[in-house]
């Protein structure tokens, strides 16, 4: 694995060139989401809309949104299931949606969930009913464990499979996330029950051990080359890698220069990300959309 930085005369390029817009570093802020999106967990571009689909964490209503560059509302899908704590989102070739149901602050959860959105249902005006997918870490085996690895805020859909990254709670190993496979069953039956999949895990990765460093989002680009997480400080793209080890090729860090709660991440097209971050409450902080080009 090759870790590097990019240079600081390139830092400074992108910062020059972003003069006439708002921006934290490399980050420019596109616009303010509308405060229905408080707590913004999980952004996902759909090419076809030419808009973002969005949705908040636990506490909130189970609804998906989708929401233009420019932060205007166009959709709500209403879902028949409970939002336990839904942290990501992303959708299939086929374009259908998934909502990752696996938000587990406290590493006790045995209900990890993730629920499709048939691409049918995209512009129903009903509330809708989704198909559910469990599975589990076959390496835990207390609830809670010992070491805190199996919180889980990021992942991504992509060859028929799940790709899940977990959030390190251990003191010290913050930074570090394991990439576990999670299969993708496409005819499933509503009535009929598919157990819990153990997740596989393939590989780990860490960013960096400070508070801020575990990973909160992830996404990969169309043609499968190039695959992103994010923290609230950076954003890390992997490229050359091999077969569905993500961290096996280069990891190139993208510094936002700016701190605050980015749980969100998408590919727009390969070199353009966009990135959303939630309310700091009391504070006119937070609630962005930020564009942020891959150099």
């Amino acid at each position: 694995m090759k870790n590097r930085i990019l240079p600081f005369s390139l830092l400074l390029f992108t910062l020059l060139f972003f003069t006439s817009c708002e921006n934290f570093g490399q980050l420019e802020v596109k616009t303010k989401l509308p405060g229905l999106m408080e707590e913004v967990s999980g952004i996902q571009y759909d090419a076809n809309e030419d808009a973002f689909w969005m949705l908040n964490d636990s506490g909130n209503k189970p609804s998906v949104f989708l929401i233009t560059e420019q932060g205007k509302v166009l959709r709500e899908l209403k879902i028949d299931a409970a939002n336990n704590d839904w942290e990501d989102i992303t959708m299939d070739e086929e374009g259908n949606l998934y909502v990752g149901d696996f938000g587990n602050n406290a590493n006790d959860r045995k209900d990890l969930r993730i629920l499709k959105i048939k691409k049918e249902d995209l512009k129903s005006k009903k509330k809708i009913q989704v198909e559910k997918i469990y599975f589990s870490f076959p390496e835990q085996k207390k609830f809670p464990p010992k070491k805190k690895y199996y919180d889980v805020e990021g992942f991504f859909a992509w060859k028929g499979s799940f790709y899940v990254f977990t959030k390190s709670r251990v003191k010290n190993k913050i930074g570090r996330t394991f990439l576990y496979r999670v299969p993708n069953i496409q005819d499933y039956k509503p009535a009929e029950s598919y157990g819990v999949f153990p997740a596989q895990r393939i590989a780990d990765f860490t960013t960096c051990g400070e508070k801020y460093c575990w990973i909160t989002g992830a996404d990969i680009t169309r043609d499968g080359s190039k695959v992103v997480l994010i923290n609230h400080k950076s954003a890390w793209v992997f490229s050359g890698f091999t077969g569905d080890n993500f961290f096996s090729g280069t990891a190139t860090e993208y510094p936002f220069d700016h701190s605050s709660q980015k749980e969100s991440v998408t590919f727009k097209n390969d070199t353009t990300l966009f990135v959303a971050d939630e309310d700091e409450r009391g504070t006119s902080r937070g609630r962005n959309l930020y564009r942020l080009e891959l150099k």
